[in-house]
C-alpha cells in the first residue's frame, strides 16, 4: 500500500490550495470539493469566494481548511 493510494483523502494537512468556495454547510461555513468529490470545510467564507488555504485537518470522509489569502474574483 503507497501514499499514493486513491482510496485515501486527496489532501494533506499542511498543503496549501487554491480553491473556490461552492457551497454552504450546515455549520454555515464555505465548502469546496476538491479531487473525487473530497470535501473541505473553510470556514469564515461565502460561495463564489475564491481562497488560498492551508490544510488543517484531514478525516477519511471531509477536511478542514484554514483561509491564507482572500484572492480577488475573476474578473
Amino acid at each position: 500500500n503507497t501514499d499514493t493510494d486513491s482510496s485515501g483523502p486527496p489532501v494533506e494537512e499542511g498543503e496549501t490550495r487554491t480553491v473556490e468556495i461552492e457551497d454552504v454547510g450546515d455549520q454555515g461555513d464555505g465548502l469546496t470539493r476538491v479531487e473525487r468529490g473530497f470535501v473541505v470545510i473553510v470556514p469564515e467564507t461565502e460561495p463564489g469566494e475564491r481562497v488560498s488555504i492551508k490544510i488543517s485537518d484531514v478525516r477519511d470522509n471531509v477536511a478542514f481548511g484554514e483561509v491564507v489569502e482572500r484572492l480577488p474574483y475573476y474578473e
